[in-house]
């Protein structure tokens, strides 16, 4: 009798296993399904003249067409020049709710009379005078912790606004994954939370010309609040606690920082 009893509690308690498994593995499939998907489309250019057309296709034609499927929250910016960055160039980001969604847009533009006629002198520039020189385009997924991206509002022009955008590589592909759980489980994105400075996405790359990759955008009414927004960073509790633990080391060894401001036609 006590052998049956026995036999009957360890049941129990595989089923009760492989139900607490199937549950974790549900709500893990959840998460996954909900994060987005982001296009870091960059284009570059060579002449006033050529950034000029392609604002006018990106204004009138492609940003709508966009919405027409259903695609919103799109952000285009451009750079904050400097003496050591003069490049002309207008970044896009675009979220995407799955791989279907960033699969299936060519096709449906291909559908869209509309996008056809107000985007016709782009479309069908001539190879003598193309409207960029370049495009640049990096695919990328949310991070877990904040799967959907974040549209900030300010009451302030756009022309005034810093939007930060940082690019971290890593030596490996371990170091890498070091740096993802560090704004994950390690509370990094807490911290930028905690201190207001209302990031637009955090996301793993895909596919991009530097991997092992993340890239993360934050953004500030000013310059003089994102400068003192880092400052708080660097002297907060939480970061110098991070700092110490050793499997957060040595996993960033290159980082690119980039200055924005968004066109008067972004969406925010």
């Amino acid at each position: 009798m006590k052998l049956f009893k026995y036999v009957i509690i360890a049941g129990l308690l595989i089923c009760c296993s492989r139900e607490t498994k199937k549950q974790i593995t549900n709500e893990q499939a959840e998460v996954n399904q909900s994060r987005e998907f982001y296009q870091l489309k960059t284009y570059y250019f060579n002449s006033n003249d050529q950034e000029s057309k392609t604002d006018e296709y990106l204004r009138n034609s492609f940003i709508p067409a966009l919405h027409r499927q259903h695609i919103y929250n799109i952000g285009v910016f451009k750079p904050r020049q400097s003496v050591t960055d003069t490049t002309k160039r207008i970044v896009l980001l675009i979220p995407y709710e799955s791989l279907e969604q960033f699969l299936g847009l060519t096709n449906a533009l291909v559908k869209d009379s509309t996008y056809a006629h107000t985007g016709g002198n782009y479309i069908n520039a001539s190879h003598e005078y193309p409207p960029y020189d370049r495009i640049e385009s990096i695919l990328m997924r949310a991070f877990e912790n904040m799967p959907k991206l974040f549209a900030p509002e300010f009451n302030v022009p756009k022309a005034n606004r810093i939007y930060e955008l940082r690019s971290y590589e890593s030596p490996t592909e371990e170091y890498y994954k070091r740096k993802v759980a560090m704004f994950n489980e390690g509370g990094e994105i807490k911290l930028f939370d905690r201190l207001g400075f209302n990031a637009v996405f955090y996301a793993e790359v895909i596919s991009g010309p530097r991997m092992p990759n993340l890239m993360y955008m934050t953004t500030f009414r000013n310059q003089e609040t994102r400068d003192e927004l880092w400052k708080a960073f660097f002297d907060s509790p939480e970061w110098k606690e991070l700092l110490t633990l050793p499997k957060y080391e040595n996993t960033v060894s290159h980082a690119d920082i980039y200055f924005l401001y968004p066109t008067e036609y972004s969406d925010y």
